[in-house]
């Protein structure tokens, strides 16, 4: 990630639709070669704000700044800002070259130009051999990697990616993550990347901010994000149990919980269910209030059966704001 000027600044960005804010007054900003990862539940408004930087969508307030220009009149088209969807959104008809060539000649690019593009590209994302396959010849992987090797043939300084791998099967996912950052670093481009995956975001992003409700509620490192959640909301969002501390709620790690006999000591609680997760064993639980909690631990360390009765207690906790 470069730390020179940033590439795209957004200040107090609002977006409205029938009066109602699906966008409240986001800022942020992206570096040169920053993979930026927006995290959130459906419905926070990470497909508006996208959709809003690309010129598609009008903001009701603010402003969005790119290569230090404002970007209130730039059409789309003229904007060098790449959209990727969740879906391919491929031309059916046309094969795969044909496909990634659309953009480079949609710029007027000289023919041998065109060629040389839809050949780097092809080489970037290993679609050699596919170039005459058309969509519906494609497995959901290909599909995407064919998407976005179109859109990195129209040399955007940015993309912004939609959700990319919602419908890709878990045993891709992990190639298709390294496959993208890849790319997108050998084209010098930069990426906004908005999912409700949080172990996908975590794991992508140079730095990780969380949406909710139309607001940025935090950004920082993956790291920071996920060693310190700000609000109940996030802490619940990122997997944590929150639960009742000494001067208000706390968030509390599965990992770090632990549990005995039920006693005068710790938060009394009911097991609801058990199960294997991977080499761990997950524990529902539920306290007197009816809050749900989840707690992991290793098998062998006793026997835990639905309808018990347990004391809840930890070490470790991050005290939250409501």
């Amino acid at each position: 990630m470069s730390s020179s000027s940033p590439l795209l600044e957004v200040e107090g960005l609002s977006v409205a639709w029938d009066g109602e804010p699906v966008i409240r007054s986001v800022s942020f900003s992206v570096a040169p070669g920053e993979f930026l990862v927006l995290l959130g539940p459906n419905g926070s408004g990470k497909t508006t704000l996208l959709r809003c930087l690309a010129g598609l969508a009008p903001p009701s307030a603010g402003r969005v700044r790119f290569g230090g220009e404002d970007l209130a009149n730039r059409p789309p088209h003229t904007r060098g800002i790449g959209l990727m969807f969740q879906e391919s959104a491929l031309f059916p008809h046309r094969t795969v070259y044909e496909n990634i060539a659309y953009a480079p000649l949609l710029q007027r690019r000289p023919r041998a130009e065109v060629e040389r593009e839809v050949d780097r590209v092809v080489d970037l994302l290993r679609l050699s051999g596919f170039e005459d396959r058309r969509p519906d010849q494609l497995s959901g992987g290909e599909r995407q990697r064919v998407a976005l090797a179109r859109t990195l043939a129209a040399r955007p300084r940015l993309v912004l990616l939609d959700e990319p791998f919602a419908s890709i099967d878990v045993e891709l996912k992990a190639d298709l993550h390294s496959e993208f950052r890849r790319a997108l670093s050998a084209s010098n481009a930069a990426a906004i990347h908005v999912t409700h995956d949080r172990e996908e975001g975590l794991f992508l992003g140079d730095r990780v901010g969380l949406l909710f409700d139309g607001a940025l509620e935090t950004i920082g490192t993956p790291r920071e994000v996920y060693d310190h959640p700000r609000t109940v909301r996030a802490a619940r969002f990122l997997g944590y149990n929150v639960l009742p501390g000494p001067t208000g709620p706390v968030a509390v790690h599965p990992t770090d919980l632990r549990w005995e006999a039920e006693g005068p000591r710790g938060l009394a609680a009911s097991v609801v269910a058990t199960g294997a997760a991977g080499r761990d064993r997950l524990v529902i639980l539920r306290t007197s209030d009816g809050t749900r909690v989840e707690l992991r631990d290793a098998p062998a360390s006793g026997a835990l059966a639905p309808g018990m009765r347990v004391a809840l207690r930890w070490e470790r906790s991050a005290p939250l704001l409501a």
